[in-house]
């Protein structure tokens, strides 16, 4: 009796153990996380496909006027971003350098872990059970998610799927060369058309003010 009763116990602190590193494992440690990332220079030397366009939007992009109080807001939080990102993408193309100049403005720290190295981290924030970046996760002096931002703003999101609804199916002769015209839209819009930084940026702050 005694011999059965020491064996259920020690089959539940087993159980109780593996529990707890798989909390662990799906929780993680996001200041861990924060100290294994690159710095914003280091992502940068990164680029290569979408570099002018990032350098472009990075150094064009300004704020809008009057908007101080929500800078200032922010930056009283004490935030850290941490960002999964990863250069080919062109969503983070447009939405990075801005993420970048708004840390500058609230003297937030940054730290960029590259997505395909870190899937352990990415998958706790799938959108639609897909990997899609950038994710932005917004954290406290102790570590703590505070908010979490993207990977798109609404805007941006509703003007690529319009552009999606006149693709052709995949199995279309034409589908590649209409997808190849897609992507060098998006990615002329992205780099030049000062409205869509504006979607991403006040998306951002809706997100750090509310």
């Amino acid at each position: 009796m005694i011999m059965s009763l020491t064996n259920c116990f020690l089959k539940y602190l087993v159980i109780l153990f593996c529990l707890m590193i798989t909390k662990g494992v799906d929780l993680m440690d996001l200041n861990k996380w924060f100290d294994q990332g690159i710095s914003k220079q280091a992502y940068k030397n990164t680029l290569t496909n979408h570099k002018d366009a990032f350098n472009h939007i990075y150094e064009h992009f300004s704020f809008p006027n009057n908007n101080e109080y929500y800078l200032e807001k922010i930056k009283n939080q004490n935030l850290r971003v941490l960002i999964i990102a990863q250069e080919f993408c062109g969503h983070c193309m447009l939405d990075v350098p801005i993420m970048f100049r708004l840390a500058e403005k609230t003297n937030m720290p940054v730290s960029v872990l590259v997505r395909d190295d870190n899937l352990d981290l990415m998958d706790q924030y799938l959108t639609n059970e897909k990997r899609v970046i950038p994710i932005f996760i917004f954290i406290n002096e102790n570590g703590e998610e505070v908010a979490k931002w993207g990977p798109f703003a609404p805007e941006i999101k509703e003007y690529v799927d319009n552009l999606n609804r006149d693709m052709p199916p995949k199995d279309d002769p034409n589908f590649d060369e209409a997808f190849k015209s897609l992507i060098e839209e998006v990615g002329h819009t992205f780099k030049y058309n000062e409205k869509y930084w504006q979607y991403v940026y006040e998306d951002l702050i809706k997100k750090l003010t509310k």
